[in-house]
């Protein structure tokens, strides 16, 4: 069992310092009980920006923010999961997420490969690769916002052995039906956790949510303000939901798109100990 805590802010468009301010006082209110600390995509930066704001704005793994948020990984002894606007050696931009761990280490950097409308006009695709973030608590895959709306990235986490699926996101209010049926799809069809964590105001519709692995909402936060969702993971019934529905055991390889090879599914059947 471990605490999970989703960050539901409203970035000031532009202003990266006032948000890791903001930010960083959140993680602090729920530092002593959360085990994982989740925040929002582009949550530093904002949204809705030009492709020269986000040159201008965009860091390196190296970068303030980064470096800010491996302190308070390390002094909260927490995990954290947070999205920036990522600028390469050679000045690609990409929506990436990172992983660090509660002894400040950077586990991984997950760069977005499906992008949505305008995003293609800023920033580079990832490659199309979803690795599992092995942290103390669970096996983690990280989905950014539009990946989760397609179902094979999900698909491919849990047959790799995903535990929890984070999804840190910008969902827009129009979209806002798709994110409560969707990232509940996914969980079930799955029997995975998932974890989505949005940005509320600017356009953006709330409801940070924590899915259990037979589709229930386990928790969510408000549509209209900001908060911090903190809710307890229980992994056992992961692998109580995967003997109720065996989809992943049943699944057949043969139908991943495309004939793509993918490995044998890791199922455990055992309840692990903690």
């Amino acid at each position: 069992m471990f605490q999970v805590a989703a960050i539901q802010m409203t970035p000031v468009l532009g202003d990266p310092q006032a948000n890791l301010k903001r930010g960083i006082q959140y993680l602090r209110q729920v530092s002593h009980e959360a085990d994982l600390i989740v925040f929002p995509e582009l949550w530093t930066t904002g949204y809705y920006l030009s492709k020269l704001a986000f040159q201008k704005l965009a860091e390196t793994k190296d970068g303030p923010t980064i470096n800010a948020l491996r302190e308070e990984a390390l002094r909260s002894n927490s995990v954290i999961i947070s999205s920036f606007a990522e600028k390469d050696n050679e000045g690609q931009l990409y929506i990436s997420a990172t992983i660090i761990d509660q002894n400040g280490k950077l586990l991984g950097i997950v760069r977005k490969s499906l992008l949505w409308g305008r995003e293609n006009e800023i920033f580079k695709r990832g490659e199309i690769k979803y690795p599992i973030i092995e942290t103390k608590h669970a096996k983690i895959g990280v989905l950014i916002c539009y990946e989760m709306e397609f179902p094979e990235p999900s698909r491919l986490l849990a047959l790799e052995g995903a535990e929890l699926i984070v999804c840190p996101s910008v969902w827009s209010v129009a979209a806002s039906r798709r994110w409560d049926i969707q990232l509940p799809a996914r969980a079930l069809d799955n029997t995975i956790f998932i974890m989505g964590v949005n940005t509320v105001g600017n356009n953006s519709c709330g409801k940070s949510k924590l899915v259990g692995p037979m589709g229930d909402i386990l928790a969510e936060a408000s549509d209209s303000r900001e908060e911090v969702l903190l809710r307890a993971v229980d992994i056992k019934s992961l692998y109580w939901a995967r003997d109720e529905n065996r989809y992943l055991e049943d699944y057949r390889t043969k139908l991943t798109p495309g004939g793509k090879t993918i490995p044998t599914p890791v199922i455990q059947n055992t309840i692990k100990s903690e």
